[in-house]
């Protein structure tokens, strides 16, 4: 029976998301639409079958066509980024940088990373996640002049400190990573080098971001976010810690694997091998440029005072805003968006004097730099008229006339 009928609940909030997403505006960086395809695949048979282990390795009896699916999304991802061994079971980011770290590093550790209120990720150190709590972070951040890395000053902290792992890599950084840079300051301390291209690897894959696969040790990312993929995670290395790294994503920190995810990945990969998705990734930080200057015009303070990828963060400690309140204001005008702490930030993570936006979902439903303009004019008609009722009411009219020209993906 189909799930309307055995269970209605779920059906009525899945079709209300499914609105949402169709009349919302979708700015949050790391968020994107998978295709119908990426879709089928993970709501397929495969999600049956256990496979503890690896391709022709497996604990369990039956998985001779699930090896065939992960073979193929190992291949495709070799083939994407150039990686000389690929692990596609992480199921997410998070757990695929765990991997990395407990396949090379000790407990109490250095770990020398982004910090989170700089563009970091949780789980490159936060005090709060299991990174921060396993290993001693030395954490890194932007300069307070140009809000963007300063090599120089991060080579004098790894000289500091002599961290075993360098962290490159961030969820809110709007500029270009120099890993080669990073290179060379690992290699002055005689550290390992991770970068974590979760935000980035479609833009990566499309060659408008530098490569990081051959500087770094270990690469790892997600699926989705600019990949278009499932959610999930995945790592690539060199060979030598190929088995390291395949120990400890099983049985070290995972079971069975998600086969009917890994398939999906492989469809995702699949896709980015066209050129339809190379001129998508190119659209991407087209829109994004767009969007940062237009913004800039209407007299918006943008972090580093542009961007050179998908995403920009917003300062709205001119405004006399929080991040919160933006946030929630523009979500009723119907822009999705997400409160950020912005670099030297004074206020809590829950409140935030800033806002990150991306443009990696409006631009997967077709949109271009002419509709980054009318965007740019919604948020500035929103949060410059937080309490006019009925300028809201404008705006959300002028946002859902937008989303009802360009579809989502699945429809």
């Amino acid at each position: 029976m189909p799930l309307k009928t055995i269970d209605p609940e779920i059906y009525e909030i899945m079709k209300r998301e499914t609105e949402r997403q169709r009349n919302k505006l979708n700015l949050i960086a790391s968020e994107n639409y998978a295709s119908r395809a990426v879709l089928q695949a993970m709501g397929s048979v495969m999600t049956n079958k256990y496979a503890e282990g690896y391709p022709g390795k497996r604990y369990y009896g039956g998985c001779e066509f699930v090896d065939e699916a992960e073979n193929l999304a190992i291949e495709r991802a070799k083939n994407l980024f150039g990686a000389e061994h690929v692990n596609v079971q992480p199921h997410s980011g998070s757990q695929a940088n765990m991997a990395v770290y407990l396949a090379v590093l000790k407990c109490g550790d250095t770990i020398m990373s982004m910090d989170l209120s700089h563009g970091g990720h949780l789980s490159h150190g936060s005090p709060v996640n299991f990174s921060g709590k396993l290993f001693n972070i030395i954490p890194y951040g932007v300069s307070m002049e140009t809000k963007t890395i300063d090599y120089d000053s991060l080579m004098e902290l790894a000289k500091k400190h002599k961290p075993r792992l360098i962290v490159s890599g961030a969820s809110a950084y709007p500029r270009e990573i120099d890993f080669s840079r990073f290179r060379e300051i690992a290699d002055e301390v005689d550290a390992l080098l991770l970068a974590d291209i979760a935000h980035i690897a479609g833009l990566v894959v499309a060659k408008i971001h530098s490569d990081p696969v051959q500087y770094a040790d270990f690469v790892t990312s997600t699926t989705h976010k600019t990949l278009r993929g499932p959610r999930g995670g995945m790592i690539m290395c060199r060979s030598e810690y190929a088995k390291e790294i395949d120990r400890t994503v099983f049985p070290g920190i995972q079971g069975g694997p998600l086969m009917h995810v890994i398939a999906a990945k492989a469809v995702a990969f699949k896709e980015a091998m066209s050129r339809e998705f190379n001129d998508y990734q190119k659209q991407i930080v087209v829109n994004a440029k767009k969007m940062a200057s237009e913004l800039i015009s209407r007299g918006y303070e943008i972090v580093s005072g542009g961007t050179d990828n998908h995403l920009m963060l917003v300062d709205l400690t001119p405004l006399g805003i929080t991040g919160k309140d933006a946030e929630a204001k523009l979500g009723e005008a119907g822009i999705i968006v997400n409160k950020n702490t912005i670099p030297f930030e004074t206020r809590s993570p829950f409140i935030t004097s800033g806002i990150r936006i991306g443009t990696p979902a409006a631009t997967t439903r077709g949109m271009k730099a002419k509709e980054m303009v009318v965007i740019a004019s919604a948020i500035d008609e929103t949060l410059r008229n937080m309490e006019d009722a009925e300028k809201i009411k404008e705006v959300k009219r002028t946002i859902l006339e937008l989303c009802g020209q360009f579809s989502i993906p699945y429809e």
